[in-house]
């Protein structure tokens, strides 16, 4: 197929597709899948080898946000029966982090919901920072806690912090259809912040909401464009409770077509299969690793994810390796730009070298979303499906909050 041999090509060169190729990578049908997979693979496998990064979640506050972004299940209204809880004290926040770090994880992501931190929060999780590399110096920690104002990025950088996560999650044009309380640019502005500051870039977007390939196409090419060194893609969870409850229209045929058009804009760039990931790619998850290099280990922020040990057994039964704590996650080139302040930005992105053709509101990977719908134009490929899945949604009773054991 002339589409795929030249996505391939233009991967493995770090160059970047054009729109209409991205489009009609969302556009290839069922009997085309295995060959996109195919294709995506030896992109992912020239820039990660057959390694898998393992990110462990831990929610340092959970629920009642005052922004109302429709997929989340921690928003402003929001009826889902989650965990609600204050901030975590650092030795809490450790002991979860631990869990995961046994299990495998080579980053821990501390999230916290709200609009964003205010200066006694940077020192709660400074505090956090600190006790969390005190057990395991080795590990990478990102942080997501929402808007930054000035100095915070510098302030969390200098605690220990070694990226920071703030996704985009659909296009600009579409974004006041899903949120009201901050905009598209305040996110921008935050992935900047944290960029400037020498923070890893994490940012990534949702799947699901009702957009269209367009505004998929948009915003991947937008991440790129500021240079996240992370993509995480999240596959909307409908949550019950929430605004987007009832939008079930992503297929797994369909998560693997936006996992390999991320892949092959982003071709050396940390693509992370973030949450629902069990509910949507369901017995193809393996699949999914033949393209992204990087999942999350257990649960998420509100809702449960599969065993650990069932994702470690997947891993190893797909023929991949876990990515051990000192071996780099990006290629060296992505690495060097990285140490010599932010990887890619302005026109590089992603990929660099190419034709430069880029659970909770702000959640690295979260597992609090629901799609929106009635956007126009949405792919033709989706529909929502006749009976709910919502039995696939199970909201997290363990672990961070709870007296219960974590699942890692």
């Amino acid at each position: 197929m002339d589409l795929l041999d030249t996505l391939t090509a233009k991967g493995l060169r770090r160059e970047t597709p054009t729109r209409e190729e991205a489009l009609a990578v969302l556009a290839t049908t069922d009997d085309e899948l295995l060959d996109v997979v195919a294709a995506a693979g030896r992109v992912r496998r020239q820039w990660f080898g057959r390694r898998v990064k393992l990110n462990y979640l831990v929610n340092l506050k959970s629920g009642l946000c005052p922004e109302d972004c429709n997929y989340c299940s921690q928003r402003l209204g929001s009826k889902a029966e989650i965990l609600k809880y204050t901030w975590l004290k650092p030795e809490q926040a450790a002991e979860a982090a631990a869990a995961g770090l046994a299990g495998g994880a080579k980053r821990v992501c501390l999230v916290a919901s709200g609009r964003g931190p205010t200066d006694r929060d940077i020192d709660r999780v400074a505090d956090t920072i600190a006790a969390i590399k005190d057990a395991n110096e080795a590990v990478e920690v990102c942080a997501c806690l929402g808007l930054l104002s000035d100095n915070q990025a510098e302030r969390l950088k200098a605690a220990g912090a070694d990226a920071y996560n703030h996704n985009l999650n659909t296009s600009e044009a579409t974004y006041g259809d899903i949120t009201t309380t901050h905009t598209y640019a305040d996110r921008v502005d935050t992935v900047t912040k944290a960029h400037g500051a020498g923070l890893s870039a994490c940012s990534g977007l949702i799947a699901g909401m009702g957009e269209s390939d367009a505004d998929l196409v948009d915003v991947v090419f937008a991440l790129r464009e500021i240079g996240s060194d992370s993509v995480p893609v999240n596959f909307l969870i409908p949550f019950e409770g929430t605004p987007l409850a009832k939008e079930w229209n992503l297929t797994p045929q369909r998560c693997l077509r936006i996992l390999a058009m991320v892949r092959f804009v982003c071709p050396d760039v940390e693509v992370r299969i973030a949450g629902g990931r069990e509910v949507h790619l369901r017995s193809m998850q393996p699949l999914g690793l033949h393209i992204a290099n990087s999942i999350f280990l257990g649960d998420y922020l509100t809702s449960e994810g599969q065993a650990g040990q069932t994702d470690l057994d997947m891993i190893a039964d797909a023929g991949f390796e876990v990515e051990g704590a000192g071996e780099p996650t990006l290629p060296r080139h992505r690495a060097e730009a990285a140490l010599g302040g932010g990887c890619g930005t302005g026109g590089g992105g992603c990929g660099s070298s190419g034709s430069g053709d880029a659970e909770e509101a702000h959640a690295c990977g979260t597992g609090g979303c629901g799609p929106c719908g009635g956007h126009a134009g949405a792919p033709a490929d989706t529909h929502e499906n006749d009976e709910l899945r919502s039995d696939l949604v199970r909201v997290r009773r363990r672990g961070a909050g709870t007296e219960l054991a974590p699942n890692a």
